[in-house]
């Protein structure tokens, strides 16, 4: 039976038919080869920096091991969580770092499973396991009012399901996503997202469910992650989150404007 409906369906149809079955498995198995781009680092490996830092090693579980820096300052007035992008490791995203202590705030950066020295098998359900267990910690450390959680692209989200889950001082979101899923439309519009997606990062979920003041900051000229993306997210709960607009700016190039470094001073010292 199923031979002879094969035999009435048009042979050009069937190929196509079968192309793109064929397609949507393999986007389902290779997808973390185009979300993520880590940068490994060897476990001897030795970070130097110019300010007061250690190195941290959050112990998950067996064979799970976060890798994080801590840069700290004397008497800090608070820490800053930074979750970075989908690419490189805390070896280059510690620059940033300094946006923040020179306001006198601690900065701890940790890298997701499989990037720099961290280990483990990634999922969207570890990353955020591993990330609250962080937050615990050093939760332990500094009271939850002085803690500000801030997410990078790819880290936005994160942060936002952290912010949601938790206390923090404030939640500020750099270049984020209404949600993963709607990232991959605008690229790949013909998939199944809904089936072929093993990372969705519901950003517009969670941000309703932060308590504390959001700030997001985004570029107009973001093409990658167009504002748009953070203009829907404002409009979920106006009146607990500032959207600040980088005129001209586009995703990757935001602490290059002085408005950023004005905006990030503006929230720290308020």
């Amino acid at each position: 039976m199923l031979q002879g409906l094969l035999l009435t369906i048009n042979p050009t149809i069937l190929y196509i038919a079968i192309g793109y079955i064929a397609v949507v498995v393999l986007a389902y198995f290779i997808q973390e080869r185009f979300i993520f781009k880590p940068e490994k680092l060897s476990s001897d490996f030795t970070y130097k920096y110019d300010i007061p830092f250690k190195e941290l090693f959050f112990e998950i579980e067996q064979g799970v091991s976060i890798n994080g820096l801590h840069f700290y300052c004397n008497k800090p007035n608070g820490l800053i969580l930074y979750l970075h992008g989908n690419t490189r490791s805390i070896k280059g995203w510690s620059k940033y770092a300094k946006d923040f202590y020179r306001y006198n705030y601690d900065v701890v950066l940790i890298d997701y499973r499989g990037f720099g020295k961290s280990t483990g098998k990634r999922s969207e359900k570890d990353i955020l396991k591993d990330i609250q267990f962080v937050y615990d910690t050093l939760a332990v450390m500094y009271h939850e009012h002085h803690i500000l959680v801030y997410g990078r692209s790819m880290g936005s989200g994160f942060a936002t399901k952290i912010a949601a889950d938790n206390k923090p001082r404030y939640l500020i979101i750099d270049s984020p996503y209404f949600s993963f899923k709607k990232v991959a439309e605008r690229y790949i519009p013909f998939l199944p997202h809904q089936w072929v997606l093993r990372y969705h990062l519901r950003t517009d979920k969670w941000i309703t469910k932060v308590n504390c003041h959001t700030y997001i900051i985004h570029g107009t000229k973001d093409w990658l992650i167009p504002i748009s993306h953070s203009e829907q997210l404002q409009q979920l709960n106006p009146h607990k989150i500032t959207l600040i607009r980088i005129h001209g700016g586009g995703h990757n190039n935001l602490p290059s404007y002085p408005e950023y470094h004005n905006f990030i001073r503006d929230i720290l010292l308020y």
